[in-house]
């Protein structure tokens, strides 16, 4: 790690320590525990309560809250420089360009791994306030859902940052996230767009595979990361490239 990077990592926490993603974060994974279990008969078998709770929490969770809020976490983490030549600021101290972008990318991560542990704990708390046996509870299937979610969100999170960091409006951001995730629930049908799509690639790697076998979710685990870590590259690149040259 640069030794740049030991300054800037508590410098963007503080940014953040009065932030109003505290307040979003809970909001999915509060949402995503309600809609898996609410519904549910606890009388049936006990592993099949926890798979369908999993599979509802993912699919509420992953479609759209977990890429909006990759949007809004990015936004939030480029505001302070958007606002009162923050940007010119840090160009003025004595650290890389490179540092800091790469700082806002590793925090960004660190909100999204935080969001997804959130997620697995609410499904956890709601499973036991239902009633469901905890000696059914599926700790690897959990597991997967939370890493494979987090894992999956990172081209995302890599796209928004760039995004973030190249227009100075808070809200254009968001608009862009907002538009591009909608279209999820049409998206995730086709086989062909939807693994190269990153707004639907974190409910594709949340979805257990045997809970579906139509469009999108046919595609191999495979073949999906494959593609989630090609386009990670090519965003945290991209974006990094165009950080590095651009005027401040």
């Amino acid at each position: 790690m640069p030794a740049d990077m030991n300054k800037l990592l508590p410098t963007e926490w503080i940014k953040l320590r009065r932030s109003i993603i505290w307040l979003l974060l809970p909001i999915s994974p509060l949402l995503a525990a309600l809609s898996g279990w609410s519904p549910l008969d606890i009388g049936k078998e006990p592993l099949q309560a926890w798979q369908e709770a999993l599979a509802v929490g993912a699919t509420v969770h992953g479609l759209f809250f977990l890429p909006l809020l990759t949007g809004i976490c990015a936004a939030l983490i480029c505001r302070y420089e958007h606002a009162a030549g923050g940007w010119k600021q840090l160009a003025a101290l004595p650290v890389r360009r490179s540092s800091v972008y790469l700082a806002k990318m590793t925090v960004l991560a660190a909100l999204l791994a935080l969001l997804q542990l959130l997620y697995g704990a609410a499904m956890l708390v709601g499973g036991m306030l239902k009633g469901a046996p905890i000696d059914a509870i599926p700790w690897e299937m959990i597991g997967m859902l939370v890493g494979y979610g987090w894992l999956a969100s990172l081209p995302l999170a890599a796209l928004q940052l760039w995004v973030s960091t190249a227009w100075q409006s808070f809200a254009a951001p968001l608009a862009v996230n907002v538009v591009f995730t909608l279209p999820n629930m049409l998206v995730t049908n086709s086989e062909d767009i939807a693994p190269w799509y990153p707004w639907a690639q974190p409910l594709l790697a949340m979805m257990p595979q045997d809970r579906y076998d139509v469009g999108a979710f046919t595609v191999s685990v495979e073949t999906l990361f494959i593609v989630v870590a090609g386009s990670f590259v090519v965003f945290l690149g991209a974006g990094w490239t165009s950080f590095l040259r651009r005027a401040v």
